[in-house]
């Protein structure tokens, strides 16, 4: 069975979106790891004068971490899924939170510019046709010395990391994907980690895009080895995007 991209991909979290915060309550540690990816963004005096772009915002789990970390920053959430982001947005939000409907690959034609000093992408990246491209897209979006956190599954390269991967799949994902109908998007879950980038593979992704001071930061408990918080910078040298 081939991943699900695109269209088919962005139809299937529609159709999971009112059990998807529900599921993701069951990983332990979920949300205390978005914090700290946000937290790893390192942005100073609570974002204050910052715009910060969580993109691939889903249900709004990535963006209720930014807000809590970054108190004083402007944050846009964007997603592909209608039905995810509707969820979304009907939490409370302070006035400083917006959401776009909007592919990953179709920002500006959205009415997403730049400059941003931040983005966080959660989840985002293996999910992508073309992540090379998406990832120049958010080169371009950056402020001079902006910062980017990709938080995602991306297996350390290890085989004991493939292994645990697999067990946690079979024995909790897969099993939760079919008590509730959903189970051909939980199998795409488990089969793009697999066939997603190494967390080496993709550091070296970032610095082919034209990002540096790459850093892959592990992240506790039992998602160590298998999920990861990439941190990069565009150089200080470039040019951000039409405000």
């Amino acid at each position: 069975m081939p991943l699900l991209r695109d269209a088919a991909l962005t139809a299937a979290f529609d159709r999971g979106a009112g059990r998807y915060d529900r599921l993701v309550a069951l990983n332990p540690g979920y949300h205390a790891q978005l914090r700290r990816s946000a937290r790893r963004l390192r942005l100073p005096d609570g974002g204050a004068g910052r715009r910060v772009l969580d993109l691939g915002c889903g249900t709004g789990a990535s963006t209720a971490a930014l807000a809590a970390v970054l108190p004083a920053a402007q944050i846009v959430g964007v997603d592909a899924s209608a039905g995810m982001l509707e969820r979304a947005r009907a939490k409370r939000w302070p006035d400083r939170v917006s959401f776009v409907h909007a592919p990953a690959e179709e920002l500006g034609r959205a009415g997403v510019h730049g400059p941003f000093d931040a983005v966080l992408a959660a989840y985002l990246f293996r999910n992508l046709t073309g992540p090379d491209a998406v990832l120049r897209a958010v080169r371009d979006l950056l402020a001079p010395g902006g910062r980017l956190a990709v938080h995602e599954y991306a297996l350390g390269g290890r085989r004991a990391d493939r292994l645990v991967w697999d067990a946690v799949c079979r024995g909790v994902i897969l099993p939760l994907g079919s008590a509730t109908g959903d189970r051909a998007l939980y199998r795409h879950l488990w089969r793009s980690v697999a066939a997603f980038d190494t967390a080496p593979a993709f550091a070296a992704r970032l610095r082919r895009a034209g990002f540096e001071d790459v850093r892959v930061l592990p992240l506790p408990g039992w998602q160590t080895g298998v999920t990861h918080t990439f941190v990069a910078r565009r150089t200080a040298g470039g040019t951000g995007g039409a405000r």
